[in-house]
């Protein structure tokens, strides 16, 4: 793993999930498959491959502190294409900085992660005016999970976080996203434990060569997806979880 420390100009960034998005890192540590942040390279210059490097924000902390009073009050996504709660969190403690800003300002904030480092700032979390953590959780079977994300915490831990976070009356969400074998799975795992899931299916968007050259044959697969989406959504209403399905 490359890991350079590097001073950005901003750390908030406009967001078409939230109001604003912020990340402390780029790169990821997990080093997921199918991460659709892999397209940052476009604009990082990074030769290494998408999940061998990290830069980390050194600054953002500060950047935080002077944005907060120039920018209009607006929910942030933490983050956006990287894990806020990725190993080398635990050094730099970066994402921690900022979650204390935007408890002080009463900014609403919502991250979403696959690390139970997040625990580290459950009594911060506590809080907080408005905030909402939300686990990427993509299938129950572990062995899929390893080989689709190789470098992310196991299945149990990321769902025994969402229990510990839940009890601590902090609002829980899960994000399947994108769903792969043994996601049904999870309607047991999460019951108790979240306020709602999303499910989406795997993002295309910034695939490689293969999509464009196949792109037929991905299309031919939009109606599995589209069953097996509405099949897992109608599965975790009835067990009483609100979900939503993104495609």
């Amino acid at each position: 793993m490359i890991v350079k420390e590097i001073k950005a100009k901003s750390i908030l960034s406009k967001s078409q999930i939230q109001d604003y998005a912020l990340n402390a890192y780029v790169g990821c540590q997990h080093n997921c498959v199918y991460c659709y942040a892999k397209f940052m390279k476009r604009f990082t210059g990074h030769a290494e491959p998408w999940g061998a490097f990290v830069d980390v924000k050194i600054n953002a902390v500060e950047l935080l502190a002077r944005e907060i009073w120039k920018k209009k009050k607006g929910s942030v996504w933490i983050s956006g294409v990287c894990d806020a709660y990725q190993p080398l969190e635990a050094k730099y403690q970066l994402t921690r900085g900022c979650v204390e800003i935007l408890v002080e300002h009463h900014w609403p904030f919502v991250i979403q992660t696959k690390s139970p480092l997040v625990l580290r700032d459950i009594g911060l979390l506590t809080k907080a005016a408005d905030c909402e953590v939300g686990f990427t959780i993509t299938t129950a079977d572990e062995e899929v999970r390893s080989i689709f994300e190789p470098g992310a915490p196991p299945i149990a831990k990321r769902v025994e976080a969402l229990a510990a976070l839940h009890a601590a009356k902090i609002n829980t969400f899960a994000m399947i996203a994108p769903m792969l074998p043994g996601a049904e799975g999870l309607v047991d795992l999460l019951k108790g434990k979240v306020g709602h899931v999303l499910i989406d299916r795997l993002n295309y968007h910034y695939a490689d060569w293969a999509y464009k050259k196949h792109h037929m044959e991905w299309a031919m697969e939009d109606g599995f997806f589209n069953q097996k989406g509405e099949e897992l959504r109608a599965e975790f209403e009835k067990a009483g979880i609100s979900c939503q399905k993104l495609f």
